[in-house]
């Protein structure tokens, strides 16, 4: 069932972001097939999600975060504000370490962490909008109110899996994630360098798509020019061999 945003002009509340995620979820889910085949692999990458959460108490969320694989090539991950996050089996297949899967997720949380998602619907003026559209939809439905939410819903849900399936965010909320990643991967003990990896595989297989790589976006190389700026004032125990046979059997 929707539900609306609050009443509250533009703000909402940790549980309207649930909400509002779980429909973008929807969305998402419609267009790709989760991946079932190795129901281990998605306990994996959920624990690794777990593991830097516990490190970041900042990140608020109405019902915690929950990680899945959609059964697709392409090379690309996407999360909801209400804590969804969906990598695709192609782009898990193409790390080779476990702090690579680590970095995608990080990349993700933070983007939810620094409320891209909520921040781009404000700025696109989406409620200030749909409050004009509904107000005017009032003569018909004797619900001003009612009407005025659920518009402001749907057409959130519309603009954000938009957002995430097509536009990406902008260039300054893409490097602004990838510095928050740095930090949150960071404090859980992973190495930082490995979203420098990610974004080479990126790069590298740049013909089949990638996370948020597109003519409006920073190029990959763009990204691990800014990270190379930022990595240097992490120094992070290198704890990778600890690791190293868990991610071999998944």
């Amino acid at each position: 069932m929707e539900r609306a945003f609050a009443q509250n002009d533009l703000q909402s509340t940790l549980e309207d972001q649930y909400y509002l995620g779980r429909a973008v979820a929807a969305n998402i889910l419609s267009i790709y097939r989760l991946y079932t085949g190795n129901p281990a692999l998605v306990r994996y990458l959920n624990l690794i999600c777990q593991a830097i959460l516990i490190n970041s108490t900042e990140i608020a969320l109405y019902d915690g975060c929950h990680v899945a694989v959609l059964d697709s090539t392409e090379l690309n991950a996407f999360a909801s504000p209400g804590g969804h996050i969906f990598i695709t089996k192609g782009l898990v297949e193409a790390a080779v370490s476990e702090d690579m899967l680590a970095a995608v997720i990080a990349h993700e949380l933070a983007h939810i962490k620094l409320k891209h998602g909520i921040k781009m619907i404000e700025e696109m003026r989406f409620f200030a909008d749909m409050n004009a559209v509904a107000d005017r939809g009032f003569e018909f439905s004797g619900n001003s109110a009612g009407a005025q939410r659920l518009a402001q819903f749907r057409s959130s849900v519309s603009a954000m899996t938009n957002t995430m399936l097509r536009n990406g965010y902008s260039q300054d909320q893409e490097f602004e994630a990838d510095r928050e990643a740095v930090s949150l991967m960071s404090a859980a003990g992973y190495d930082p360098d490995a979203l420098v990896a990610v974004l080479k595989v990126l790069y590298d297989n740049r013909d089949i798509g990638g996370m948020n790589l597109n003519a409006t976006h920073p190029s990959a190389l763009e990204r691990v020019v800014q990270l190379d700026r930022w990595i240097g004032a992490y120094n992070v125990p290198d704890t990778r061999r600890y690791r190293s046979p868990r991610f071999r059997t998944n």
